[in-house]
């Protein structure tokens, strides 16, 4: 009687043509970099490392990002609204360095609605993968200083001393806007993910 495949991680070499990390130019599949040229907005960039449980870096993790324009609307077919940045398509995914470090440059973008018809807080949808994990986690990235985190429905759902591994904080020192965004798969202070 034939059985079930069993289950495996995606072990340490998925990322294979998924950053081909210029050995080939699919730059516009695989890139850090969200930024259009017909893009309006307040360009930022977000910055991080993700460490595991035992807090080391992991040089081998991949990151997608999915986020609205500055005006709240998706590069999507169901979100019908004109989109005056027609080009700027919102996803991006990196690997992580050697010293599970990584970067996007995009635009801040606007609030989006939500649960019931209430606007959700400005965020940054994530998709984690690496090593040991059967399939990919989610999570999102708020953003530090915004008003609307506080009436976010999404937001609300996490217990209130665990909101702020969901806040990417604001790099003061930097003359750019640079969110910091570290991923913690594991521990005391591991992200929030969510069950989707």
């Amino acid at each position: 009687m034939a059985g079930l495949t069993p289950s495996q991680t995606v072990g340490p070499w998925f990322a294979y043509g998924l950053v081909p990390n210029k050995e080939y130019d699919w730059s516009d599949l695989a890139t850090g970099n969200l930024i259009t040229p017909d893009v309006d907005g307040e360009r930022i960039r977000i910055v991080g490392r993700v460490v595991d449980g035992d807090g080391k870096p992991m040089p081998d993790a991949m990151i997608e990002i999915w986020q609205a324009d500055s005006q709240g609307r998706y590069a999507h077919p169901r979100d019908s609204r004109a989109r005056t940045n027609s080009s700027f398509k919102g996803f991006g995914r990196v690997g992580t360095n050697a010293d599970g470090d990584y970067r996007f440059d995009t635009i801040k973008p606007g609030a989006v609605p939500g649960p019931n018809g209430a606007q959700q807080a400005p965020h940054i949808l994530v998709a984690f993968y690496s090593r040991g994990l059967l399939t990919h986690m989610y999570t999102r990235i708020y953003f530090e200083g915004e008003k609307a985190n506080d009436s976010d429905a999404i937001l609300a759902l996490v217990p209130a001393d665990r909101r702020s591994t969901l806040i990417a904080k604001r790099d003061g020192s930097a003359s750019e806007p640079v969110y910091r965004f570290d991923i913690r798969i594991q521990g005391g202070d591991e992200t929030v993910f969510f069950e989707v």
